[in-house]
């Protein structure tokens, strides 16, 4: 006798999971059923015409293994020069007089330092340059 009410003690341990998933079934049907019924809306949107202009071609700042600053300018058939900082922020900012949308790219040796790119970058920042990039070679 005494085995028999320690059986009907116990804890039941035990989910019941098909009320679940019925429930999860008959969603499913409604949904199947009322999606294709949806009429999707129409989205109107804005158009833009083109620029009438080309864009100019970027300036190319070259930051080689020795922390030098060289300037290569594509629009003026790619002759590299090298500048200081100083020299730099003078040729960059009459670009920016003559046309406000001028790109700017720096290139960097690989064994440069990533700190004097940030260096470069922050000194573009601070010229209010928007359009500035990083030039990459492809593998």
């Amino acid at each position: 006798m005494k085995s028999n009410r320690r059986t009907s003690n116990r804890l039941m341990n035990e989910i019941n999971v098909v009320p679940y998933i019925d429930v999860m079934l008959v969603l499913l049907v409604i949904f199947m059923v009322t999606a294709p019924l949806m009429n999707p809306g129409q989205i109107d949107l804005p158009s833009v015409s083109k620029s009438l202009a080309p864009s100019p071609a970027p300036l190319e700042v070259i930051i080689k293994k020795d922390n030098t600053l060289a300037l290569r300018d594509h629009a003026r058939g790619g002759l590299e020069s090298r500048v200081s900082r100083d020299e730099l922020i003078a040729i960059l900012k009459a670009r920016q007089a003559n046309k406000a949308d001028q790109a700017v790219v720096i290139s960097a040796d690989k064994n440069v330092r990533y700190e004097e790119v940030i260096n470069v970058m922050d000194v573009l920042q601070q010229q209010h340059i928007q359009k500035v990039g990083l030039l990459t070679q492809a593998r």
